[in-house]
């Protein structure tokens, strides 16, 4: 694949086209979300009943899967793991929704209150609060523990949100939603997982196509016509950012809840060729897009290297 670099910002220019309307794109993606919303608390029961012998996430998609340690773990184990490790996503995903949510609201700061582009983005803002409030119930209805990010990450956080360009916000944006939305689109509709899962993980894919064709559109206009240093400093942040994201992906925490050695366990999965795979499938397309549009250059592609993600 052909990477972007500084100098070849015009050939790029010329390779897009026209850049597409932000407003226009704006009213498509407000039309989507008039059709295409939910309302997590009516649409989905929360009175059902765990049910025995489903999965709370795919097996194949669980962080031990086909390692020496899954082969020896009893189908009750695994199953817990699947719960647990399901509770860590939704966790995960509720610390980068509040993110997110607050890069948008800077992203429109300066923008015109009444635009199309204002709207969408505080629409999807809206969407987001839901999703926040529906990964907290499922983990809640599943009866797991929550599993917050390390400290230092969460801290690490504050900054990026201080810090951040747009361009850089929008890419933490995609890479936050896209890998996941990978693992949710096979899940919902993989009758072996709990109904409930199913119905969570539904809904977020349909609203997240939204999320996430806003975000690329813009980074990719930002790739276009941000100045250079920009550029470079998000192609930074995003490497950084996605070392960030595969560390805190599955608390190590969620192998000793399941009675599992928490050593052994994170070793297993560091050597495991079966989850590199997951990683790596999951983040193909925000990679092979990323790399389209001049993002993967220079350190930031050592830092995608290093993460894990890039294959």
């Amino acid at each position: 694949m052909t990477t972007v670099t500084d100098r070849d910002v015009t050939v790029l220019r010329d390779a897009l086209g026209p850049l597409r309307d932000r407003e226009q794109i704006a009213v498509r993606l407000l039309e989507a979300s008039a059709k295409h919303s939910f309302d997590p608390d009516t649409e989905l029961d929360w009175e059902a009943a765990v049910e025995e012998g489903r999965w709370f996430w795919p097996p194949e998609l669980l962080s031990l899967y086909d390692t020496p340690l899954w082969h020896r773990m009893s189908q009750e184990q695994r199953l817990d793991l699947s719960r647990h490790e399901a509770a860590a996503l939704a966790s995960l995903g509720i610390w980068f929704e509040i993110i997110l949510m607050q890069l948008l609201v800077r992203h429109v700061y300066d923008k015109p209150l009444t635009s199309n582009h204002v709207r969408y983005a505080l629409t999807e803002i809206a969407d987001e609060c839901r999703h926040s409030l529906m990964f907290g119930r499922m983990i809640d209805w599943s009866g797991a523990p929550t599993y917050p990010v390390p400290r230092v990450y969460h801290n690490l956080a504050r900054i990026l949100k201080s810090v951040s360009t747009t361009p850089g916000s929008f890419a933490a944006t995609l890479l936050g939603e896209e890998i996941l939305d990978w693992m949710q689109r096979l899940t919902f509709p993989d009758d072996r997982v709990q109904p409930l899962v199913r119905g969570v993980t539904r809904i977020h894919v349909i609203e997240e196509a939204r999320h996430v064709r806003y975000a690329r559109e813009e980074l990719r206009r930002q790739m276009v016509t941000a100045p250079r240093w920009e550029r470079e400093l998000t192609r930074v942040s995003c490497g950084e950012a996605a070392r960030v994201f595969s560390t805190c992906f599955v608390s190590p925490q969620v192998y000793e809840n399941v009675g599992l050695d928490r050593r052994e366990a994170v070793a297993q999965v560091r050597a495991s060729g079966h989850r590199a795979e997951v990683m790596q499938s999951g983040a193909r397309r925000l990679t092979d897009f990323f790399d389209d549009i001049g993002l993967l250059n220079g350190v930031g592609r050592r830092l995608w290297r290093r993460s894990g993600l890039l294959a």
